[in-house]
């Protein structure tokens, strides 16, 4: 059965969470940040406020605000349940509490929903998924993706993975992703092959350990930085059949 919008759990984090998971600095919101696969997330919103560009791009935004809000408050009860059930498996430094937690991700999704259409109107909110992106090689300074990519392991394959990074190098110059678990508290089976792939093809790629940490032990991201321009200053576009070759001795 293939992986659907309908297979991921949508629960809202908001900007001050992703700053801390993804170490952004004042010199990141210099030019414009990607956010993929950013969901009910409020990092855009939270930007915006901010005077910073960040655009957003998801399945989930293919929908007006009823159906996107339709589609997050379910899994954010179930969220909220079970995260109260399983206390012990979280570090309780950046929220004090279970009800500081649901509260501060409850203003998260409502501030996307309230500034949801004037972000489509300006192109901030782009329907789309990984890992075909509809944006222009080195447009960002930066792409980030949380709580997507290394999330659902044992769901998407390593082709998939490695297609989503190398695809969002191409459309950023560094790209974050955070955590590198998987569903049920487990490091990524995925995160050493996708490594390994990609500095095969020549990215710079690394786990960077960050002060954030909410899950027990996932306080680490992914740093990739795309290879140097080719002879002439054309951008390096990998060929299809690298990404194939790559696959093939990972898998």
């Amino acid at each position: 059965m293939p992986f659907t919008l309908a297979d991921v759990v949508l629960w809202s984090r908001s900007f001050d969470e992703h700053v801390a998971m993804f170490a952004l600095e004042q010199r990141d919101f210099e030019g414009t940040i990607e956010g993929c696969s950013d969901g009910p997330a409020a990092v855009n919103a939270g930007a915006t406020e901010r005077g910073y560009c960040v655009v957003s791009v998801d399945p989930l935004y293919e929908f007006s605000v009823g159906g996107i809000e339709q589609r997050i408050k379910q899994p954010s009860v179930e969220g909220a349940s079970q995260t109260r059930r399983n206390v012990a498996e979280f570090v309780w430094t950046h929220y004090k509490s279970v009800d500081e937690l649901i509260a501060t991700r409850r203003a998260a999704m409502q501030q996307l929903l309230e500034e949801f259409p004037s972000g489509i109107e300006t192109g901030r909110y782009v329907n789309g998924p990984l890992p075909g992106l509809p944006f222009a090689f080195g447009q960002f300074q930066l792409a980030q993706c949380s709580h997507f990519l290394f999330l659902y392991s044992e769901q998407l394959d390593f082709e998939f993975y490695l297609r989503s990074l190398v695809a969002m190098c191409g459309v950023a110059r560094e790209v974050r992703i955070f955590p590198l678990f998987e569903l049920g508290s487990q490091p990524s089976r995925q995160i050493d092959p996708v490594i390994g792939s990609l500095r095969e093809l020549g990215f710079h790629a690394e786990p960077v350990r960050v002060d954030y940490e909410f899950q027990r032990v996932a306080n680490e991201m992914l740093r990739v930085k795309r290879p140097p321009p080719s002879v002439g200053g054309e951008p390096n576009v990998l060929p299809q059949s690298d990404l194939q070759d790559s696959g093939a001795r990972a898998g």
